[in-house]
């Protein structure tokens, strides 16, 4: 089972996150933010992931810290699952649409951590949810997961479309990226052997 528990404690937040990324998609997320919520539950959905997360977070002060912490934790209970990487189909991409929003994502496990965020959004706030926030977790996501990873709105204006678009769109490449290749089940898909 390729699956991993971390629990983070910070002056800021209290987290406990699961992942079995052998799964089918069933959630169960508490961050004290409900937006977040929903995009980690349409993430799980669109992976396939299994995922509980409970966090207690200053969100009396804003959302930063929960949500970069998530990414944090996320990310690190992603690395850890995938283990040594056998198997792994390691590519992935996706371009979903998600009404008038049009977005692209593609991922390679790599062993480096990079970003490539390219999503302006119109809105600052979804609800009382600052969108900057949305590249701060994923930039928490990707240096702990230790993967690179490409976000780019295509297509679009209406920022909650964006956002949930790309939430899944990430998903279904993670989906992609992760299952094994049972052709290459004992080979790390990379030519030095490791990744």
């Amino acid at each position: 089972m390729r699956s991993a528990s971390i629990a983070r404690k910070t002056a800021e937040t209290d987290i406990k996150l699961t992942l079995e990324l052998d799964g089918v998609g069933k959630s169960n997320i508490d961050t004290g933010c409900g937006f977040l919520d929903h995009m980690l539950t349409l993430l799980a959905k669109h992976a396939r992931f299994d995922l509980d997360v409970y966090c207690k977070g200053d969100v009396n002060v804003d959302y930063h810290h929960t949500v970069e912490d998530i990414g944090i934790a996320l990310g690190e209970a992603f690395n850890k699952a995938i283990g040594d990487k056998k198997g792994i189909t390691r590519y992935g991409d996706t371009i979903l649409p998600m009404d008038e929003s049009l977005i692209m994502t593609a991922v390679d496990i790599s062993g480096r951590s990079y970003l490539g965020f390219d999503m302006p959004l119109r809105a600052k706030k979804v609800g009382d949810f600052d969108t900057e926030l949305v590249e701060e977790f994923w930039l928490g996501f990707v240096r702990k997961a230790n993967i690179t990873l490409h976000i780019k709105k295509l297509a679009g204006t209406n920022t909650h479309h964006i956002i949930e678009g790309a939430y899944k769109s990430v998903g279904h490449t993670l989906q992609k990226a992760v299952k094994i290749d049972e052709a290459f089940k004992n080979e790390v898909p990379s030519t030095k052997g490791v990744l």
